[in-house]
């Protein structure tokens, strides 16, 4: 597969969604994980990432605006021990409550499926990072309707051994924009990972569309010692 550049991706498509990115760095130090939100309506885009604990969880800006929190107020990231836990919606608790009963990614998956949200029925994606003993993996999942058909459920799960410095996996909600929303086709994206925390999250939040994008969350966690730098990005301040 042909790896691609992020900016390219991002720039060339107004609506990808929500957005998982996980790789490895230039100098194949640190795991990388990147996850931005984007959002049409009023309701979608009244929201910031804050800081929770180990993770980070989505919050209204204005909560005299947020008219339905269902799909949109969850946990996108958690850490379990070793492992970095992102996704796009709740099912981060259900693979965190999952794997700390001895279950693995996939199986704490296997009760949950796209949201309800149709006719879009948007996909759950979901990531797992694993670091131990200096060594890293990850996998990524999509939970996706049979082509909008909210009667059968396709699951995807792709698992990356020792990935290589300088690349990474990108996956997201949506194709492009559109009425109703077409999910997400094939395999993660191979995709650039390039500079430092700071420059890679400037590449990331500078590409997304200006008008679709909300926030913005980047981890590089150091493969040796555990220890990770977070930044993120809010368009309301």
């Amino acid at each position: 597969m042909e790896k691609r550049s992020l900016t390219q991706e991002l720039r060339s498509n107004a609506y990808p969604g929500r957005g998982i990115i996980l790789g490895r760095s230039e100098d194949g130090k640190k795991a990388v994980a990147a996850y931005f939100i984007m959002g049409r309506s009023e309701n979608s885009r009244n929201r910031v990432f804050v800081e929770d604990g180990d993770g980070i969880r989505t919050q209204a800006f204005d909560p005299s605006k947020m008219t339905d929190p269902s799909l949109i107020i969850y946990a996108p990231v958690r850490v379990l021990g070793n492992k970095t836990i992102v996704t796009n919606g709740d099912q981060t608790d259900t693979i965190y409550d999952g794997m700390d009963h001895q279950m693995t990614f996939e199986q704490s998956l296997r009760g949950r499926r796209f949201e309800p949200d149709g006719p879009n029925y948007t996909p759950r994606i979901s990531g797992i990072m694993h670091i131990e003993g200096g060594s890293y993996n990850y996998a990524l999942s999509i939970l996706k309707s049979s082509d909008g058909n909210p009667d059968a459920c396709q699951r995807f799960t792709f698992a990356y051994e020792a990935p290589l410095p300088g690349e990474g996996h990108f996956i997201h909600t949506y194709m492009h924009d559109g009425n109703p929303l077409p999910s997400f086709e094939g395999e993660p994206k191979r995709v650039e990972i390039s500079g430092e925390i700071d420059e890679f999250t400037s590449i990331l939040w500078d590409s997304l569309n200006g008008e679709n994008k909300v926030s913005l969350f980047v981890r590089y966690i150091d493969i040796a010692t555990g220890q990770w730098e977070t930044r993120i990005v809010n368009k309301h301040k």
